[in-house]
């Protein structure tokens, strides 16, 4: 295949002037993929010391030599030069070319093409000088698409994850983002872009690291890297390094520009305090989303897991949360600086839980997922409260200054599970978490506390749902939009003390006259009887219900 962004050997034989001159390779006609660089026209005996490597050489031959070992050294030299070709005009000089010319290019892998008529040179070089610089900036306009479009990935409210997953559609290769010190802060596939079966990006990563730890540091041959400065006060510190490497098909000139104007515009986006720790825990989110929702296979978890830091130990539990914020916190709370500093936060208070967290950021749903090593079932409780503790005082943390404007959070925890059934868990607990209604008493739902809420919220849009809170509680709601006081309220309280009248009068600090009055009117209205289990079972779901479709 032509490399991109290249004229080859094969190429210039086909352009016009070249092929006006009958070209006939002689030798090399399978390194006729071969890049040229440039092209040069010389008769001098020593002309490979004028050459650079890369280069079409035309000659008639009037240095090539009469005898035998000159010819031989003649070709040598050019071939130790790393020309691409060597093109030789037949006429005065050589009517055939010269056996040790032939024999010699091919035992040194060099292309040989010989002209059986007369080319103006100069026509040659003109004609091929012309594509190498339309390639280059077919290149250039090609590298200034890619961004184009990361900028308009920012301008539209992306980050850093968005512009690496742009340019590894661009690129169709794995694309990683890394400290200095080689860790890594975010991988991105091509997507759509890759080929069935294409490796996972952690999976790749892993095998990078692998290859270092062999005393390797430098990436396979054909990889693009590019340092993104910004890291210290002097001139050529580096803040990040991107990599690309060419797992899914080869890289060429244009995925180097775009990869070095892409770490351009990086460097100004990580100059944001905080921002790889912010992009670290969105990496780690995206590899918990991927396990939830299946595209990660539980064999190969718990390896893509330690890539990302995180190492549960044998034997033990995984223990699924997930924290939710009930509005979504970007207007509230500044945009990207504020997810940043929520990551950071969240990142120093789980550090005192005292088991392996597994933390991520999910921006879109504003959502916090996480993974906590436990060394047994039965600390589940007491780590989910600890757990549940550290994420709200993050969040307290992140935005002090807006304690009144604060987005709530609805921390839910899963139940304690292996590799196996992680993935599974892991939705349920994020499902549960977006049908809690608010957040918990005791500051965190047990999953299967809300598995009617979780029924009920994948009901909502069915209108038969708002049709069976209507009917059951209808007059209830239409009475409470009137008149006063409200009597949902005093049936929400009588009904989660399971009907216990004397109970529900001092939750609602009411005399036992003033409740059975109320509950005789909710009676009425409603045309039940409350101490009928099966009427207690509808209007304890319909109030639930009403939660989810008003």
């Amino acid at each position: 295949m032509e490399p991109q962004g290249t004229i080859t050997v094969a190429r210039a034989l086909a352009l016009p002037a070249l092929r006006r001159g009958l070209p006939e390779v002689v030798s090399g006609e399978e390194l006729l993929d071969r890049p040229v660089r440039w092209v040069h026209a010389g008769e001098a005996p020593n002309i490979a010391a004028l050459l650079k490597g890369g280069e079409l050489l035309l000659t008639t031959g009037l240095g090539v030599g009469p005898r035998p070992a000159e010819q031989r050294a003649f070709v040598r030299r050019l071939a130790e030069r790393g020309i691409a070709a060597l093109v030789v005009e037949l006429g005065p000089r050589f009517r055939t070319l010269p056996g040790p010319v032939v024999e010699t290019a091919r035992s040194c892998g060099l292309p040989l093409v010989q002209l059986h008529r007369e080319v103006p040179f100069v026509a040659v070089t003109e004609e091929i000088h012309t594509e190498i610089v339309n390639e280059h900036y077919a290149l250039l306009r090609q590298a200034e698409v890619v961004h184009r479009q990361a900028t308009e990935v920012l301008l539209s409210g992306g980050g850093v994850p968005e512009i690496l997953r742009r340019f590894a559609a661009f690129a169709a290769n794995p694309v990683f983002l890394e400290t200095p010190d080689g860790q890594l802060l975010y991988a991105a596939g091509p997507g759509g872009a890759s080929p069935a079966g294409a490796a996972d990006p952690l999976q790749v990563w892993e095998g990078l690291r692998a290859r270092r730890a062999a005393e390797r540091p430098e990436p396979p041959a054909g990889s693009v890297m590019a340092d993104i400065p910004g890291g210290g006060p002097g001139p050529g510190a580096v803040r990040a390094r991107l990599t690309v490497l060419p797992v899914a098909g080869p890289l060429g000139p244009v995925h180097r520009i775009a990869a070095e104007r892409t770490a351009d515009l990086l460097a100004v986006v990580l100059l944001r305090a905080r921002q790889e720790e912010e992009l670290a825990a969105r990496g780690r989110g995206d590899f918990l989303t991927d396990l939830a929702e299946g595209r990660i296979e539980a064999s190969d978890a718990p390896a893509q897991a330690r890539v990302l830091g995180f190492r549960p130990g044998s034997g033990g539990s995984l223990l699924p949360v997930v924290m939710r914020l009930v509005e979504d916190p970007r207007p509230l709370a500044g945009g990207q600086e504020s997810w940043a500093a929520l990551a950071h936060a969240l990142q120093e208070e789980l550090a005192g839980v005292g088991v392996p967290v597994l933390l991520g950021v999910r921006l879109p749903e504003g959502r916090v997922p996480l993974l906590a090593g436990l060394r047994g079932a039965t600390e589940r409780g007491a780590v989910a409260e600890r757990i549940a503790a550290a994420l709200r005082a993050a969040v307290e943390r992140a935005w002090p200054e807006r304690a009144g404007a604060r987005p709530p959070v609805v921390v839910v925890a899963g139940l304690a599970v292996g590799w196996d059934a992680a993935g599974a868990e892991l939705r349920h607990a994020a499902e549960a978490a977006n049908a809690a209604c608010g957040p918990a008493d005791r500051g965190w739902y047990d999953v299967r506390s809300l598995d009617v809420d979780l029924l009920l919220w994948r009901l909502r849009e069915h209108g038969d749902l708002a049709a069976f809170v209507d009917r059951v509680i209808g007059p209830l709601l239409a009475h409470d939009r009137t008149a006063r006081p409200p009597l949902v309220p005093t049936l929400e309280t009588y009904l989660r003390h399971a009907g216990r009248k004397a109970e529900t009068a001092r939750s609602l600090h009411l005399n036992r006259q003033t409740l059975y009055d109320r509950l005789a009117r909710i009676s009425r209205l409603l045309g039940s009887d409350l101490e009928d289990p099966r009427t207690v079972l509808a209007l304890g779901v319909a109030l639930q219900a009403r939660r989810h479709v008003r």
